[in-house]
């Protein structure tokens, strides 16, 4: 009990601090009770610009994702440009005379990792529009499963298409399916009266290639997201994250935060779950791998069969790429695609000196936003050395997550396990980068499925352990939020 209310001590003090960085000390107490305008020379926001300590890239545009870390040594570069290589460049239907790149497919969603992360930045779903939306979706995938668990605790593949549903194939088999989207205005007014409406999305699946769905099967959206800081992530020390959740359990309120613990293919057992969105994957080499055999059909050391299931004879009758008997990426080279990713670099803050933003940081932390959204770690080793690089050890990084789960609420709720996440619970995202996603990708989607347009609109479906907090911002003026918006979009 004393370390979790020490815990619970430093959590209050980083939302305190977080609040204080904002404000002039003599003013805090009245500022957090009716938030007016910052003083003109309130001192700066103590965490400054480097998001990701000495791996920070001072950048912007359409290439401000797509840095290597500042603090990589040559030969580290020359390892990031072949990883980017393969990361971007398409895979091809075998057989071809490319063997180092062929066994598209049989089934897949795109042709290559930067398809669905253009840029190294987010996806989006089809824009909204009335009826049905013909528009197939690229960066989002449904996935799927039945009820039950399988043998490492995760998610039961549906029996006919596994645990997603791939809407392209190559010559001579069969996409499984289609998805179509269809939207629904959610309309709701600010405590000023000024109206807002938000786009509820509903999945349509059809032209089914095997048949129906399993009975009971599950559905659950996601969009593919920013791929910066993941290395930074993966070496934040377990111990912290779970701190996170002793703190949360030990506060006042409903905000109590879970960890995920999830089967991880490369260290060959259990492990606190970071990435996807519902953390329900521990490392960035589990995640490549498995992107690349369930979104392109390349299969590796890890996954060395296709994700082909026995009532889909033509894909299990599909070529394989590469040596005949060996994986379609060998292990070097999906070593160097994980080395790329974990060492793409978070951008600067932009305008940390502005006084709206600086306003707008102590709205976020009054708001409790803080609490969830943790602002700072320091990074220590990651799980596979080798992998990744000595560079993003020992750095002072500020991403703005606890790595946690939450239940967001019914209206966010895809009623889908995922290990020990549950149908209402999601993982709290990174905030790092989130204002230069326009610029990167030319729009604004937020969430798992892309349904905000903006950050307002994520804060406004925001529900269940944080509906207070969504209360809270529903109660601000436009200036209010004005400036919230514009310190979330400065990070």
């Amino acid at each position: 009990m004393k370390r979790a209310a020490l815990t619970a001590a430093a959590l209050t003090a980083i939302v305190a601090a977080t609040l204080a960085a904002a404000l002039h000390s003599g003013q805090a107490g009245a500022q957090a009770a009716a938030p007016t305008a910052v003083p003109a020379d309130v001192a700066p926001d103590p965490l400054g610009e480097k998001t990701g300590g000495a791996t920070t890239v001072w950048a912007t545009g359409k290439n401000a994702f797509s840095f290597p870390a500042a603090n990589l040594t040559d030969p580290e570069r020359t390892r990031f440009v072949i990883g980017n290589s393969f990361f971007k460049r398409n895979w091809v239907e075998a057989p071809a005379s490319t063997k180092a790149r062929d066994g598209l497919g049989p089934n897949f969603l795109a042709r290559s990792c930067g398809a669905c992360h253009l840029f190294d930045g987010r996806g989006e779903p089809p824009p909204w529009k009335r009826g049905i939306s013909d528009e197939e979706p690229l960066a989002l995938l449904l996935r799927l499963s039945v009820p039950g668990a399988d043998a490492t605790g995760g998610p039961l593949h549906d029996p006919v298409y596994g645990d997603q549903l791939n809407t392209s194939a190559v010559q001579g088999v069969k996409p499984e399916g289609r998805v179509r989207l269809r939207w629904e205005a959610v309309k709701g007014r600010f405590a000023d009266g000024t109206p807002y409406t938000l786009q509820k999305p509903e999945y349509i699946i059809d032209r089914l290639a095997y048949g129906p769905l399993a009975k009971g099967a599950m559905v659950s959206p996601r969009i593919a997201p920013q791929v910066i800081g993941v290395g930074l992530l993966e070496a934040i020390a377990e111990r912290d994250i779970l701190a996170n959740a002793e703190a949360q359990a030990a506060m006042p309120g409903p905000i109590k935060g879970q960890p995920n613990r999830v089967w991880d293919a490369f260290a060959q057992r259990e492990m606190l779950g970071r990435f996807g969105w519902k953390a329900n994957v521990a490392t960035i080499a589990h995640q490549t791998a498995g992107a690349f055999h369930g979104d392109i059909g390349i299969t590796s050391t890890q996954h060395p069969q296709q994700t082909c299931t026995p009532k889909q004879k033509d894909c299990l009758a599909a070529p394989h790429g590469g040596k005949s008997g060996e994986p379609e990426i060998d292990d070097k080279t999906l070593g160097e695609v994980v080395f790329y990713q974990a060492t793409l670099a978070p951008p600067a803050r932009r305008n940390a000196k502005d006084v709206q933003v600086l306003r707008g940081q102590a709205l976020f932390a009054q708001a409790q936003c803080a609490v969830c959204h943790r602002p700072t770690y320091t990074t220590a080793e990651g799980p596979f050395p080798h992998l990744t690089s000595k560079a993003l050890q020992g750095q002072t990084i500020h991403p703005y997550t606890d790595l946690l789960l939450h239940d967001m609420g019914e209206a966010l709720a895809d009623g889908r396990p995922d290990f020990q996440a549950n149908g209402r619970q999601w993982k709290t995202p990174a905030l790092w980068g989130i204002g230069l996603i326009k610029d990167v990708y030319g729009h604004t989607r937020l969430m798992h499925d892309g349904r905000a347009n903006g950050v307002l609109e994520a804060i406004l479906w925001h529900g269940g352990e944080a509906e207070g907090s969504k209360q809270q911002v529903l109660k601000f003026n436009e200036a209010d939020r004005q400036a919230l918006v514009k310190f979330v979009e400065s990070l």
